[in-house]
């Protein structure tokens, strides 16, 4: 792949990214939330000004490429995207609204106030440990913030999704590293294996959306892209950090990864994308999911974990990526939020729309592509 290209995509992406700016957020009052979940059109996740997770990954893509080019040149863009939403006033404390933390704890120490942030940190990783939900099994229950409502939240009973290895769990390890936490540390780790027990299919090597202690099932046990690729990507980032594991259970993490990836390999569609039902051909090609998983294979032969034979699978998906790039910056084909569904047409049916996710995954991958 040729550098000045992705040094071309990565400018064009970056500064869609940054020009998002903000969604009407009064439609979601007006809409029935069932009917929103089902389309994904929900305005909250638009744009890059709302405190949630769509755009707390777009920050972590930002950070990573600011921590790539080993310089400062997004703190600008960070220091006024938190003191604006701290102006506002922060929503719901749920698992999704974690998600910008992850990029907060990585850059306390060059925020103006310091404190102030340290402490919104700090708290968060209490509430993840003494006050969020839990379910069987001690898994964080995934709870989202609640539809036309940013100070309520949906609390998704007995259930835990793929998201949360993404959205919390990466910001618990980080603070327990940072702080030398033995508790928040381990309890990442035990985040981890329980959403592998539960949501890992052996037979096809991929991961189920989500899984109800209440039915105790799989819902509709669907292989969701995205669904996948936050684990693909995610462990990636938790193992660099990681080597406090012991042996056995770092290579429990591993063997999952690479048997993953192995499996994602037989499902990639001819254009280098994944569908967003990973095993249904029939459904659309997706380019966030495959986005993260591109940059989770690149992490993965870079930290030794892959062989290069995975090199051409995670160069292919880089190409679509590149061709999905339109010249204004807009990451094309990405799915918008996704609820968990009960079969393959709900995720058929979710919206085409430009996320900040989307841009920071393409940008995540375009990175490591370099």
């Amino acid at each position: 792949m040729d550098n000045e290209l992705l040094e071309q995509k990565i400018s064009l992406v970056v500064d869609k990214l940054l020009n998002l700016g903000g969604a009407d957020y009064d439609q979601d009052k007006d809409a029935s939330p069932e009917e929103l979940i089902k389309s994904g059109k929900i305005a909250r996740d638009y744009g890059i000004e709302e405190w949630d997770w769509p755009q707390g990954v777009g920050l972590y893509g930002l950070f990573l490429l600011q921590n790539y080019r080993k310089n400062d040149e997004y703190m600008d863009f960070f220091i006024h995207w938190f003191e604006r939403n701290l102006e506002i006033g922060l929503p719901s404390r749920n698992i999704n609204t974690t998600c910008p933390y992850l990029t907060l704890v990585n850059i306390l120490d060059k925020m103006p106030e310091k404190e102030k942030y340290e402490k919104l940190c700090l708290d968060q990783a209490q509430f993840l440990m003494n006050e969020l939900p839990k379910t069987k099994d001690g898994g964080f229950q995934h709870v989202t913030s609640a539809i036309g409502d940013r100070n309520g939240v949906m609390l998704n009973e007995g259930q835990i999704w793929a998201d949360t290895l993404f959205m919390a769990v990466l910001f618990l390890q980080q603070m327990g590293i940072r702080y030398n936490n033995e508790d928040w540390k381990a309890e990442a780790t035990h985040q981890f294996l329980v959403h592998i027990k539960y949501l890992y299919a052996k037979d096809a090597g991929l991961f189920y959306h989500g899984f109800s202690f209440e039915r105790n099932d799989n819902f509709g046990g669907i292989y969701w892209c995205r669904g996948n690729s936050w684990f693909t990507l995610g462990v990636t980032i938790f193992l660099e950090k990681a080597d406090y594991l012991d042996k056995g259970t770092r290579q429990f993490l591993i063997d999952t990864f690479v048997d993953h990836a192995e499996a994602l390999k037989n499902y990639q569609a001819e254009n280098g994308l994944f569908h967003t039902v990973i095993n249904d051909v029939s459904s659309y090609e997706e380019v966030s999911g495959s986005a993260a998983m591109a940059a989770g294979l690149l992490r993965g032969i870079k930290q030794g974990l892959l062989s290069d034979d995975y090199k051409e699978c995670a160069q292919k998906a880089v190409a679509a990526i590149c061709d999905n790039v339109d010249t204004d910056g807009t990451v094309l084909n990405v799915s918008a939020g996704t609820g968990m569904g009960m079969d393959v047409q709900h995720y058929k049916n979710i919206q085409i729309r430009p996320m900040a996710y989307g841009q920071s995954l393409a940008l995540v991958a375009l990175c490591e592509a370099l």
